[in-house]
């Protein structure tokens, strides 16, 4: 069986340790990760697998404790129907400028009606003075690439920032 296992919490060590020393001694895999820590708080979205015979149930009780031990502030456990039909990424958009309020909603809403899947989102801000905003998504571009690029340019311009849009190699994870 597929699982989805996401937990949130205040960052310390041992937590990727503590769920998957939790997955092991269920017969578990993690066959699909993403794990990240912005500002201090700790967030990790697994896809895992378990043999047939632990249910969602025994999963959740054990990662559960998991969760009760290093003080995680959420845990999730969502059985998967099949994994088949997720979205592949094929390009990498780029967004660069000043920050300012607005740029992710700009830059998503026009991948939205462009029918544009974001399968990896990255933000930072840097620079204290004149703080910088950069942008790094994953997309998985359904059809016209040329209508999605004029769309973006057009919210480089409103936004005031550099966008730029480059097929994804075949050999990046």
């Amino acid at each position: 069986m597929n699982y989805a296992v996401t937990a949130i919490g205040r960052d310390r060590p041992g937590i990727v340790a503590a769920i998957s020393e939790a997955l092991l001694a269920l017969g578990g895999n993690i066959d699909d990760s993403q794990m990240s820590i912005l500002h201090g708080h700790f967030a990790v979205m697994l896809v895992v697998s378990v043999p047939a015979e632990v249910g969602q149930g025994e999963l959740a009780e054990r990662l559960e404790a998991v969760r009760e031990r290093l003080g995680l502030e959420g845990l999730a456990v969502s059985e998967l129907d099949e994994l088949a039909g997720a979205a592949v990424p094929t390009h990498v958009l780029t967004v660069y400028g000043a920050d300012h309020p607005g740029i992710v909603h700009a830059v998503s809403k026009a991948l939205a009606e462009g029918g544009v899947n974001i399968t990896d989102l990255r933000t930072r801000r840097t620079g204290e003075e004149a703080p910088l905003y950069v942008m790094v998504i994953e997309i998985a571009v359904p059809g016209d690439e040329d209508e999605l690029r004029k769309a973006l340019a057009r919210v480089g311009e409103d936004a005031a920032v550099d966008v730029s849009l480059r097929e994804l190699s075949s050999e990046a994870l």
